[in-house]
């Protein structure tokens, strides 16, 4: 009798991404007709090769936050892609990215101040939600009175909620239109006035930037922050070493990246038909590159079941691959390297709360976990 194979889990799809590598690594799924990939070389290739695999075909359009995301950076494809993410990309160059440590220090301390003495928290909704939703509201200028709904409605993107996606559709047009008329130095402002060869972008690319900025800007980070905790959960010794050795946290970071990458999967249209894994994937078929499964590939990644702190070469793709590489990226990096040095200086004896029982993220693209309950201090 032979064991059974293992089943997708939302907490711990490694088995199953493991399983499917090992079966087949690009396979047609017969309930959804999506094609799945699911080894490092070919998931690398769907997000990389625009030509074959389009983040531009089969988008929905209407008034909702899912069809503004289908006018954003991240569904389209060259040359139109260059040129909206050519004026993104201004407000996240690395100096500009830079310029926002101090403040993020600031945020940062703000956030332990209000929880150090209590030797207790949840790590999601005290402190790894809050800072990265306050930094890029800030970055968009957008009253810090609206911010509580901001997790409802990034929430709603990512689990398709249409109730929550409009409603942050309806917000951020109204926004857009008060700039309009009153600009102010916000990165809001900033894209109204800018113009991709002599024309400026219109009401849905506009709203799909504010969407896609909110969202990428808060989800990702939050995540890593709260999965870095966890993968420390799951390898005590490796806590212990960057401890001891704060050297190590930039390479703990990618390696967070890596086992537990706060984006498991991206959508992409196949454009033609392509030869993939030894199978051919009809042209308009849909495609679903799981980056979670590729950043545990051992054929790339070297016992890559183990939580290493101090891996290298690591070239995980949990920020995407080719033109569509996170532009966000250089911040996430900061906000996390900051963040946790501090948790590290500050909660000593870190721990995930006992008994402790952890409630998914109910996304197939996003991972992390709604609540951590963490306990801390001697």
């Amino acid at each position: 009798m032979t064991d059974a194979p293992p089943a997708y889990s939302l907490l711990d799809p490694f088995g199953w991404y493991a399983a499917q590598r090992a079966e087949q690594p690009v396979i047609r799924d017969s309930s959804s007709g999506m094609w799945m990939v699911f080894d490092y070389d070919g998931v690398q290739r769907v997000l990389s090769d625009w030509k074959a695999f389009s983040s531009q075909r089969g988008r929905p359009r209407g008034e909702d936050a899912a069809s503004a995301l289908s006018s954003s950076i991240i569904s389209t494809d060259p040359p139109r892609h260059r040129q909206l993410r050519a004026l993104v990309e201004q407000a996240f160059t690395p100096r500009q990215v830079r310029a926002l440590a101090p403040r993020i220090v600031e945020l940062v301390d703000e956030l332990l101040v209000q929880v150090e003495r209590a030797g207790r928290m949840d790590f999601v909704l005290d402190f790894a939600y809050p800072l990265p939703v306050i930094v890029i509201a800030e970055i968009l200028g957008i009253p810090s009175a609206d911010r509580d709904a901001f997790k409802r409605w990034s929430d709603a993107v990512v689990t398709g909620n249409p109730s929550g996606s409009r409603e942050m559709a309806a917000y951020f047009g109204t926004l857009i239109e008060q700039r309009r008329h009153a600009p102010g130095e916000d990165l809001i402002s900033g894209l109204i006035a800018a113009q991709v060869e002599g024309e400026h972008l219109n009401p849905q690319e506009l709203l799909g930037f504010c969407i896609l900025l909110l969202v990428a800007g808060n989800e990702t980070t939050t995540n890593l922050l709260v999965n870095t905790v966890r993968c420390w959960q799951d390898a005590p010794d490796a806590l212990e070493r960057v401890r001891a050795d704060r050297t190590l946290l930039p390479s703990t970071i990618e390696e967070s990246l890596r086992y537990r990458s706060p984006v498991q999967s991206m959508y992409r249209v196949a454009a033609q038909d392509v030869e993939l894994g030894g199978q051919t994937i009809p042209a308009l078929s849909p495609v679903l590159a799981w980056i979670g499964s590729a950043n545990r590939d051992e054929a790339q990644f070297p016992d890559a079941g183990l939580f290493d702190p101090a891996r290298a070469p690591n070239r995980h793709l949990a920020f995407g691959h080719g033109v569509h590489f996170c532009l966000g990226a250089p911040l996430a990096r900061l906000e996390a390297s900051i963040a946790l040095d501090a948790v590290l200086e500050r909660l000593p004896n870190l721990r995930v709360a006992p008994d402790t029982v952890l409630e998914p993220i109910p996304s197939q693209i996003v991972s992390g976990v709604k609540r951590l309950p963490i306990i801390f201090g001697h």
